[in-house]
């Protein structure tokens, strides 16, 4: 009796191990076999003013890391709209940057060209968010609902969604999934500024505009649209503490992992164990009365 429940001790340590992080170092029965998920983030440049949100993309890396994943990273090799002094919040005159170069920058040099990128490596893909994706990605910044995604951009979400993968986006990046994919549920917060606290909240009349729906969530909480695939987080949108932004993103990770494994996002929190306690519970049930 007490083998029996030793056995289904460690199952459930081992299910939770891969179905929280996704990655286990070994699988009973194959210890050389290893389960862990190809995963990628598409960054904008480098600075929330005028590319990526550095503190998302961290947290993003950190949560995958966490998980055990594969993580590459890509962006376009393109132009920035323009370049913004960060300390004055004012447009440097006379500079130009690359998308690809600076977000060299965040993936410490390892990072491809959006467009060599091919959906059949890759099990799911991210989008952080930051001005970068408004004006480098986009032209969201400067057209609103009219305007257009970049090529490479616009084929790698067309793409991720006819293979039926997962595709998580936070802080301003779920216009993109609204712009190229059109009737999709998303978040991006609340839906009023509440004296400041969401200073975004605008950006929903637009997501309305391009024929999406929006889903009011808190900055803990994700949008999650089964049929799509598409996993959403407010992150920054909200003018709130990093770890709360950190927490956020968490929940898009986790999400986007239950997605990419076929399994749908259990109920309550993204880390809910029940089914598999259920199951031990009703198999050492099972055994005690034999």
């Amino acid at each position: 009796m007490t083998f029996i429940f030793c056995v289904l001790f460690y199952m459930v340590n081992w299910y939770s191990n891969v179905m929280l992080w996704g990655c286990s170092s070994e699988i009973p029965g194959n210890p050389s076999e290893t389960v862990c998920l190809s995963r990628l983030q598409v960054l904008s440049g480098c600075g929330v003013y005028d590319g990526t949100e550095i503190h998302e993309a961290s947290a993003i890396l950190v949560h995958l890391s966490r998980g055990g994943a594969q993580v590459r990273m890509f962006a376009p090799d393109v132009a920035q709209m323009h370049v913004i002094d960060h300390g004055k919040g004012q447009p440097a005159e006379g500079e130009s940057r690359n998308v690809l170069s600076e977000s060299a920058r965040i993936a410490r040099g390892s990072i491809s060209d959006l467009g060599h990128l091919d959906v059949s490596n890759h099990d799911a893909v991210i989008f952080p968010g930051g001005f970068g994706a408004a004006k480098n990605l986009s032209t969201f910044a400067v057209d609103g609902k009219d305007c257009e995604v970049n090529k490479d951009v616009e084929r790698v979400l067309m793409d991720f969604h006819k293979a039926g993968k997962p595709i998580g986006l936070c802080c301003i990046s779920p216009v993109l999934a609204a712009r190229v994919l059109g009737k999709v549920e998303v978040t991006v917060g609340h839906e009023e500024e509440e004296g400041g606290k969401w200073p975004y909240a605008g950006t929903v009349q637009a997501i309305r505009a391009l024929g999406a729906k929006h889903c009011v969530k808190d900055v803990t909480e994700t949008h999650v649209d089964q049929k799509n695939k598409v996993v959403t987080a407010p992150a920054f949108m909200c003018d709130t503490q990093l770890h709360l932004i950190f927490d956020g993103i968490g929940a898009m990770k986790a999400n986007v992992w239950h997605l990419g494994r076929n399994s749908p996002a259990p109920a309550g929190s993204p880390f809910s164990l029940e089914r598999t306690l259920v199951t031990v519970r009703d198999s050492f049930h099972l055994f005690s009365n034999m």
